[in-house]
């Protein structure tokens, strides 16, 4: 990439930054079974264990969650995401701040968690918990489920905010908050984690601050990665963001892959699913959901190798590129399936995964069951 582009690449990122406090990654609802995830994470410097596994289990938890259904229509998933416990942020913030709020745009949420570090700290879990109910847009209906996930592994009193108040405040908003402790069981009982998540109906668990996947190589995986990159190639980038965004497509790609590479399959899964949806920037996807009609959209827009063509050129070259979006989708799709198929036929005897991910998945379950959603395949 040249200087000139980096350099546009970095502005744009930087305006889709100052945005995204207030709008950018907002998706306007549609209509569909909400769930909305505030994922508070605890940042200081013991936490690294549990930030690698954020970064590489994101796409575990996307993909499980879009299973889940309610009266035959698919649930919408809305992740904000905040850090607490890292002495970089100010003191007057009580070290806490809100790194995304709520979203559906999974590059922008992946490239964030990627941009976390751990320092400090002091961790204030209630003061966490309590910010994130007043300043995130939570969803009124009583049908929708809204989750806090606090993870972090020191006492769940620390601070000036009882954390009492907080799950009360929590409880008045029709929102569960779920606790996870990086530590013993015993620890994270006697340190009142198991007591924040029991204000609030939510699920206590305990994790091993240090797991990680372990990749496994499957038959599948050359073929995998080839359809993403064939996958990548369907996106058509239109606005001002387009390229920035799809080059963040890209980028977000390698970050995964350099992770774990069983993060990166995962991930190569939900961009098969309508789980993964870039109207704001991609014209298939916004030709599909009439976000951006391209009958009246300016030429100036357009990608260059579109600009000059008619509209029922243009309308013709959308459509191929949904077509073959939709083969290579369903294939990585199949292929998936048949990759988990192999490794759980290698897991038989193994033990549960003491992981973020699992913890987050087993208590959404029970949460998803109780609000009338069904979970399918």
């Amino acid at each position: 990439m040249n200087t000139s582009k980096r350099l546009a690449r970095a502005i744009a990122l930087i305006c889709l930054a100052a945005l995204g406090a207030a709008r950018a990654f907002a998706v306007p609802g549609d209509g569909r079974p909400l769930v909305q995830i505030a994922l508070l994470l605890d940042t200081s410097n013991s936490m690294d264990g549990l930030i690698d596994q954020a970064k590489s289990q994101l796409w575990n938890i996307v993909s499980e969650t879009g299973k889940y259904s309610r009266r035959g229509e698919r649930a919408r998933l809305e992740v904000a995401l905040y850090e607490y416990g890292n002495d970089s942020n100010s003191v007057f913030s009580g070290y806490v701040r809100r790194v995304m709020p709520f979203t559906s745009d999974l590059d922008a949420l992946s490239a964030r968690l990627f941009e976390l570090d751990t320092n400090g700290g002091e961790e204030y879990c209630a003061l966490a918990i309590r910010r994130s109910l007043d300043e995130l847009d939570w969803s009124s209906a009583e049908a929708d489920l809204r989750i806090v996930y606090i993870a972090g592994n020191e006492p769940f009193t620390q601070g000036l905010t009882d954390y009492r108040d907080s799950g009360k405040r929590a409880v008045r908003m029709g929102v569960t908050v779920n606790t996870i402790f990086c530590g013993s069981r015993e620890e994270g009982i006697r340190t009142g984690w198991a007591d924040g998540a029991r204000i609030t109906g939510g699920a206590f668990a305990n994790i091993n601050g240090d797991y990680r996947y372990e990749y496994v190589p499957c038959p599948q995986d050359d073929r995998l990665s080839e359809l993403n990159r064939r996958l990548n190639d369907t996106y058509i980038a239109y606005g001002e963001e387009g390229e920035a965004r799809k080059e963040l497509q890209e980028e977000q790609d390698a970050q995964a892959e350099n992770l774990n590479r069983e993060g990166f399959f995962k991930r190569a899964k939900v961009k098969s699913s309508g789980s993964y949806a870039n109207s704001s920037w991609d014209l298939v996807d916004a030709a599909a959901s009439g976000a951006a009609p391209l009958a009246s959209m300016p030429s100036s827009e357009l990608p260059a190798e579109m600009r000059n063509l008619s509209p029922g050129e243009r309308d013709a070259y959308v459509a191929r590129k949904q077509e073959e979006r939709k083969a290579i989708q369903a294939e990585i799709a199949a292929l998936s399936a048949e990759r988990e198929a192999f490794l759980a036929a290698g897991r038989q005897n193994a033990g549960a995964e003491e992981s973020l991910d699992r913890a987050m998945l087993d208590s959404l379950g029970n949460l998803a069951e109780a609000k009338g959603f069904v979970r399918g395949e």
